[in-house]
């Protein structure tokens, strides 16, 4: 006799294997980000438990780390000495929820992967090379408290890769003027969707925010083997 086919029991029960594999769940609630950025990333922030590759660009890490601290969560930073605290505020930081570890030496693995036990977003600057078996440990890591990893630098196993390009900067007249707003293009390539998708943004702003200056579009795909 052949058994009966449930579409809807079959998805499900791949979920469940998907799910168990990537160590969270597919629709867990993301951690907010400025809504700039939100039609950027996959589901629409951060995901708990994921690790992110960003540019080193500090205007970015700012404004991921905004939202985010704005709406109640602790964030640490872990590697980067030279961090400007007012220019952090400006794009939007919540000083008074962010802990700073300016140099912590050939040790910024373990530290970074110690203060993933308390704080649900850190970023880092690595300090050297980590290897494979300790990516994999910080991510088990990640996963089991549901933190956030922001990496300045290449990182495997990141959910998406978060860069900056083409900036303009405005306020300058001919040979005169201050420095008033860089717009640039801010793109987010994730190993959810083929395609990266980007957006222009002015960051900072007048006011030292992050707004869109463009509704985001998808970048053309072309595949690697089409690369000559």
């Amino acid at each position: 006799m052949q058994s009966e086919v449930h579409p809807e029991g079959d998805v499900l029960r791949l979920r469940a294997q998907v799910e168990r594999v990537q160590g969270r769940r597919l629709d867990a609630p993301v951690l907010p980000v400025l809504p700039a950025l939100a039609p950027l990333l996959p589901g629409g922030g951060l995901r708990p438990g994921s690790a992110y590759s960003i540019d080193s660009s500090a205007s970015l890490l700012f404004a991921l780390l905004a939202a985010a601290s704005q709406t109640g969560s602790w964030c640490g930073v872990v590697g980067v000495p030279q961090l400007g605290a007012e220019a952090a505020e400006r794009v939007g930081v919540d000083l008074s929820r962010l802990v700073l570890i300016p140099d912590p030496g050939s040790r910024w693995l373990a530290v970074t992967a110690t203060i993933a036990e308390v704080l649900p977003v850190i970023a880092v600057r690595p300090g050297g090379r980590a290897s494979d078996g300790d990516v994999s440990r910080l991510a088990a890591r990640l996963r089991d408290r549901g933190a956030v990893l922001l990496v300045q630098g290449p990182w495997a196993q990141a959910e998406a890769s978060i860069g900056v390009a083409d900036p303009e900067w405005t306020g300058l007249g001919d040979g005169h003027g201050y420095l008033s707003g860089r717009e640039l293009t801010v793109t987010v390539t994730s190993r959810r969707t083929p395609v990266p998708r980007r957006g222009r943004m002015l960051l900072p702003d007048v006011d030292g925010g992050l707004v869109s200056t463009r509704s985001p579009s998808p970048v053309a795909y072309v595949p690697l083997e089409a690369v000559g």
